[in-house]
């Protein structure tokens, strides 16, 4: 084969991968077409759902829509795509692997005079996409629906999320109220797929667990 003609895979050997057009990056990851499908064509309809989509959106079923890409190929394709989402665009989001980083997000409700029911959204790699405020006002489970709390994880696409409110009476006593939010969300987000990783408590400048 010529050097004009030459694959994808074959020019990044030769040239490295800054020769190549983010199609031809493409094309290198996609490797072969499926049947009656050119991988060239595969790739520049990867290329548009990326455009259309984002890459920080884009799931694997996404990719499995592009005709073409079967489920082992849209494995690849996605796992290659989160690698480089996980190391290179969401570094600025902290880390939140422990209950201590989970309660240095949560300052802005230590010292309200009323309970604030909050929550973060975690990706795969346990890094912040967003928190919100579900609830302000007396903590009940009744209050704390899980509809509240998963519509919006659904929405962020979490792969986890952890739940929180304040104590405005600065006691971190666990009340039998606060252990039934903790079950009653833990087994919704077993329904959907969506994993509890904690419940904090803060109150003054002390926290604890109720998970």
């Amino acid at each position: 084969m010529s050097i004009s003609h030459e694959l994808p895979r074959e020019k990044l050997n030769r040239k490295g991968a800054s020769a190549l057009s983010d199609i031809e990056l493409l094309q290198a990851v996609i490797g072969s077409g499926g049947r009656g499908n050119d991988f060239k064509q595969i790739a520049k309809n990867l290329n548009a759902a990326i455009q259309k989509i984002g890459a920080e959106n884009l799931t694997i079923e996404d990719v499995k829509t592009i005709k073409g890409i079967g489920q082992a190929k849209a494995t690849v394709v996605f796992a290659a795509l989160e690698f480089w989402r996980r190391r290179f665009t969401k570094q600025s989001a902290p880390l939140i692997d422990s209950p201590e980083k989970a309660a240095d997000q949560l300052d802005f409700i230590r010292n309200k005079k009323q309970e604030y029911f909050v929550m973060m959204t975690l990706d795969g790699a346990r890094r912040l996409i967003n928190t919100r405020t579900i609830t302000i006002g007396t903590l009940m489970s009744s209050l704390v629906h899980p509809r509240e709390v998963f519509s919006p994880a659904i929405e962020d696409r979490a792969a986890s999320i952890i739940i929180a409110h304040n104590h405005p009476s600065g006691m971190l006593d666990i009340s039998d109220q606060d252990k039934e939010v903790t079950k009653r969300i833990r087994l919704a987000g077993e329904l959907l797929g969506i994993r509890l990783d904690d419940h904090i408590i803060v109150a003054g400048d002390g926290f604890v667990s109720a998970y």
